[in-house]
């Protein structure tokens, strides 16, 4: 297997998949993926501590070029050392049916920090759409020595406690790997450092973190990478969250009343179809270059997550009268 594109031995990668999980979404056997790791070397290229190995967001992405290819009618002998960017050209070339079966690579985000890397052991979710590189040492001691071959979309730095100092071996940092988006983390900063980083276009989140806030910057990067790369259908620049109640429902809650016999649930209601329809029109909207596609991504993005949570709200006025709401249901079936 190649090794993932980076030349740092401090990286962890996450996520990491079992066998069974790549032969799931790569569409092959794992008795097949054995094989090709003893004749072709296409096996897991990270091991754990313990000695287990596993397969890196890279291994999964390469092995998922070279599954579709296979299945497209490629001899496995043919292709099985050639570098990712020749089987992406190679896919490409088969035609758009082919590209089409293919997930998206993910982003490459590299975390610095003891405690952070530590933190994301425990919130792992937080990072599921992107491809992470954990470096376990504070700034000071790898600055010199993190280093990417391969586009990196965020940098994110735990810096205590901010300083010049910090701040400029940040930007330093970020200006070796390409100048990606930097997200810092701290616990004491006062105005000065905050509206310094700020200046640099550098996010700043207080440590710990929240992991609703976390998951939310990586969702950003997502957006804008995808933005980027040229997607007019604006829908399909985020992984929305779907709705969680028909129009139908929406009809019959807006006629409950709460135990504090108040208008909430008609209110509610009003809001959730009002961002319904706007999170419909906004992703049919035209747009003329990539700069208003990434500003028209994002309002969709807040618009549907603003949906999402009113939603919620609604749930607990729902739940609370729950026998009303599917007695309104079944007599709006019957009309």
């Amino acid at each position: 297997m190649n090794a993932p594109a980076v030349t740092s031995p401090l990286f962890e990668p996450r996520p990491l998949y079992g066998i069974g999980t790549v032969a799931r979404l790569t569409g092959l056997k794992p008795d097949t993926l054995r094989v090709w790791e003893r004749r072709y070397g296409l096996g897991a290229s990270y091991k754990s501590p313990s000695g287990r190995r596993q397969y890196t967001q890279s291994d999964l992405e390469h092995l998922q070029l070279i599954a579709a290819l296979v299945h497209d009618g490629a001899r496995i002998g043919e292709i099985a050392s050639s570098e990712r960017k020749t089987l992406e050209l190679l896919v490409k070339g088969r035609g758009k049916h082919l590209s089409k079966q293919l997930p998206p690579s993910k982003p490459r985000v590299i975390f610095i920090g003891t405690e952070l890397c530590g933190w994301l052991d425990e919130h792992q979710g937080c990072i599921s759409n992107v491809s992470a590189l954990l470096v376990r040492q504070p700034l000071a001691d790898v600055i010199d020595t993190v280093n990417s071959d391969d586009t990196v979309a965020m940098l994110v730095v735990d810096c205590p406690s901010l300083s010049t100092t910090q701040i400029n071996a940040v930007e330093a940092l970020s200006t070796r790997l390409g100048s990606p988006q930097v997200l810092v983390t701290y616990r004491l900063a006062n105005n000065r450092w905050l509206e310094e980083l700020s200046r640099r276009g550098a996010a700043a989140l207080e440590f710990p973190l929240d992991p609703a806030r976390l998951a939310y910057e990586m969702g950003r990067v997502v957006v804008e990478r995808d933005a980027s790369q040229g997607e007019f259908d604006l829908g399909e620049l985020v992984k929305s969250k779907p709705r969680s109640y028909d129009n139908d429902e929406l009809i019959a809650a807006s006629q409950l009343k709460s135990l504090l016999d108040c208008e909430c649930p008609r209110h509610i209601v009003r809001l959730v179809q009002a961002l319904v329809e706007f999170e419909e029109y906004s992703t049919e909207c035209s747009v003329e270059n990539w700069q208003d596609a990434a500003v028209h991504s994002c309002i969709y993005t807040y618009t549907n997550q603003a949906r999402y949570l009113m939603e919620k709200a609604l749930k607990a006025v729902i739940d609370e009268r729950g026998v009303e709401f599917e007695a309104l249901l079944t007599k709006m079936a019957k009309r």
